[in-house]
């Protein structure tokens, strides 16, 4: 008798991991995506800001796009007066705050792109977020010196 209990229960569970998912990925919203493109180079980089509108912290933990093998969260800084680029494992964007991936900060790294990213068209990014969530947006590509 207990059994036809426990899917029904199990059904309802699933439906609320859903709309959490959901809720997460809608929380998290992104503007003024653009990527510069670098010609005769197989890697660009990739710019956006991101807001959490949600009452959660959301993590971004890894980035994908179909126009590149690998795409990574690095962070450019100065120390001791020379430029260095290291990876993120994850970006934490807190309930109400605001991140910017910006030249000389954080940033997408494309690498191994598939073919020439043209100034003008629009590459898909993919933001997936601890928890299974995910966020994709349009980057605008633009050309070299346009920031």
């Amino acid at each position: 008798m207990r059994q036809p209990l426990a899917l029904p229960a199990l059904g309802l569970m699933l439906l609320g991991s859903a709309a959490l998912l959901r809720a997460q990925s809608t929380a998290l919203s992104a503007q003024d995506v653009w990527i510069r493109a670098m010609p005769a180079s197989d890697v660009a980089a990739a710019y956006l800001t991101l807001h959490n509108q949600g009452q959660e912290t959301l993590v971004v933990v890894a980035v994908r796009s179909p126009v590149a093998q690998q795409a990574m969260i690095h962070e450019s800084r100065i120390v001791e007066g020379r430029s260095t680029m290291r990876p993120r494992a994850t970006v934490p964007v807190a309930p109400g705050r605001t991140v910017r991936f910006a030249p000389g900060g954080l940033h997408i790294m494309l690498t191994g792109l598939k073919r020439k990213l043209t100034p003008g068209e629009d590459v898909p990014l993919l933001l997936e977020l601890q928890g299974g969530a995910s966020l994709a947006v349009s980057a605008h590509v633009r050309a070299l010196g346009s920031d």
